[in-house]
C-alpha cells in the first residue's frame, strides 16, 4: 500500500508541477494508438479503457471517431483533473477511473484494453504479474491489447524512476498463455524537447 501511495504522490507531483504538454510523453496527435485501435477492428459501441491515460489526448481523437463507451484509468487525480478540463462537456462521456492498475477491479469488461507506457514502470515482476491478472479480469472474452513499452534500445528511465525495457518475446512471457501477438509497430517518438525516445507497440489478441 505504501508503495502505491508514493507512486501516486509521484505522478500527483508530475501533473501539479507540469503542463500535460510539457511532460516527455506528450503527443499531439497518437497516431500509432489509433491505427492499432483501427486495426483490432471493434465496434463503435464496444469498451476501449486507456490505461494510465492521464491528460493524453487519445479519448479526444476516439470521441471524434464516435466511439461511445470510454474509460480513463490513471493513478493520478492530477491527471485525470487536466483530461476532465480539456473535455469541458465531454468529460461526461468518459467513464473515469483513478486507480492503480496492479489493483483496479473494474466494474465491468472492456473490449480492449490500452497502455502506452505504464507495462515499462512495473520494473517489479510481481506487480507485472498483478498488472496482468488485472488485464485478464478487465478485458472481455475475444478482447484487444495494445501496449507500448520503451524498446530494448530506448531510455533506461522516464520521469526520475527506472524503468523495464521489452520486445516482442519479453512482453509475450510476460502475459503468458491466451495472448496472441498479432502485430508489432516501432516508434522514435520526439519529446516536446526534441529528444529521441524508442517506443515498441504490440497489439494482441486475447481468448479465454
Amino acid at each position: 500500500m505504501d508503495e502505491i501511495l508514493n507512486q501516486k504522490e509521484h505522478w500527483n507531483q508530475v501533473y501539479q508541477t507540469k503542463a500535460p504538454d510539457d511532460v516527455s510523453w506528450f503527443q499531439t496527435r497518437p497516431a500509432i494508438s489509433l491505427k492499432l485501435i483501427e486495426a483490432a477492428g471493434i465496434g463503435k459501441d464496444e469498451g476501449i479503457i486507456d490505461v494510465g491515460g492521464g491528460a493524453s489526448v487519445l479519448v479526444d481523437f476516439l470521441l471524434d471517431a464516435g466511439f461511445t463507451k470510454l474509460a480513463m484509468l490513471d493513478i493520478s487525480a492530477a491527471a485525470l483533473q487536466h483530461a476532465k478540463q480539456r473535455l469541458g462537456a465531454r468529460a461526461g462521456k468518459i467513464e473515469w477511473f483513478e486507480a492503480d492498475v496492479t489493483a483496479f477491479n473494474p466494474p465491468h469488461r472492456f473490449n480492449l484494453w490500452h497502455d502506452r507506457a505504464v507495462f515499462h514502470f512495473l520494473t517489479d515482476k510481481a506487480d507485472r504479474q498483478k498488472y496482468v491478472q488485472t488485464l485478464k479480469r478487465t478485458l472481455a472474452p475475444d478482447g484487444h491489447i495494445i501496449i507500448a513499452t520503451f524498446a530494448i534500445d530506448g531510455p533506461l528511465k522516464c520521469s526520475g524512476l527506472d524503468v523495464a525495457r521489452h520486445d516482442a518475446q519479453s512482453i509475450s512471457a510476460e502475459l503468458g498463455a491466451g495472448f496472441e501477438l498479432l502485430e508489432q509497430v516501432d516508434e522514435t517518438h520526439f519529446t516536446p524537447w526534441s529528444s529521441e525516445q524508442k517506443f515498441s507497440y504490440f497489439r494482441f489478441a486475447f481468448q479465454i
